[in-house]
């Protein structure tokens, strides 16, 4: 089943696209959050294949997190922490769902989604069983205050790769050290970087996975900021066979499809 998703939280709409595996037992849900100028069409192919292998999941616009998002708000009003509202909110939503497993709930985080997943994931705690970043934008922070290194110096807007941003997106980050507010997260957290991204560097995810007490990380060769086919199938692979061991219920899952491994071996 395929269905679409209103949440309204702090005066906002968030648009997003449920997919649940047929039957009626509970059911592990993974929370996808896309990265910069992304959509929930980011992740349909996930989408669809974890649902294949018995697992459900939601996608989601951000609010102002792309110009072509369908959820509300101007994407000069977003910001890294509205954004971390809008994970939250979703997350209320799934928990409360009769098919969710509550113990069994994860978040995956693309780019700056996966820097919000990270953010959130601290506070969740335990009501989170496990975390998947890809080469998440652990760097934004560190970006934008070399840029704009004094509060004066930041424009009422900026147009960056093709969205504009307000003043309060770099305003927030002033000062701002990212690896102070993440790490804490105690669960089981699964890392996937290339080696070749010129946009966030690894030593990020790097630095990320040692913070992290029971972290993995998976550095994929020649693969930039945004992955190949032949690495996106192994991407999805390693995410749903964190998410088959985290659960322990062989019952929710398949066995992997043919032909994919770890390693691409």
């Amino acid at each position: 089943m395929v269905k679409q998703l209103k949440v309204c939280r702090h005066n906002r709409e968030i648009y997003g696209i449920v997919s649940i595996p047929d039957g009626k037992g509970k059911i592990p849900m993974v929370i996808f959050s896309h990265g910069y100028n992304g959509t929930a069409d980011s992740f349909e192919r996930y989408a669809e294949y974890f649902m294949e292998k018995g697992i459900g999941s939601v996608r989601y616009d951000f609010c102002g997190g792309s110009v072509h998002s369908r959820s509300s708000m101007e994407t000069t009003d977003m910001t890294v922490f509205t954004e971390k509202q809008d994970l939250l909110a979703v997350y209320d939503t799934v928990s409360g769902w009769e098919r969710t497993d509550t113990e069994k709930i994860f978040l995956f985080g693309e780019s700056q989604g996966g820097l919000v997943s990270a953010l959130a994931a601290d506070g969740l705690g335990e009501r989170l069983r496990g975390l998947i970043l890809l080469y998440p934008a652990l760097c934004i922070a560190d970006d934008w205050n070399k840029k704009f290194r004094h509060q004066e110096e930041i424009p009422e807007q900026e147009d960056f790769l093709g969205m504009k941003l307000g003043k309060q997106f770099f305003s927030v980050l002033q000062n701002w050290d990212t690896f102070s507010y993440i790490g804490r997260f105690q669960g089981p957290v699964l890392i996937m970087h290339g080696d070749s991204d010129t946009v966030v560097p690894l030593a990020y995810s790097e630095r990320a996975a040692k913070l992290y007490p029971n972290a993995r990380i998976k550095v994929f060769g020649q693969q930039g900021h945004g992955f190949t086919e032949e690495a996106m199938k192994q991407a999805m692979e390693m995410s749903r066979e964190m998410v088959a061991e985290c659960t322990c219920q062989s019952e929710y899952l398949a066995s992997a499809d043919a032909g994919i491994t770890l390693d691409g071996r």
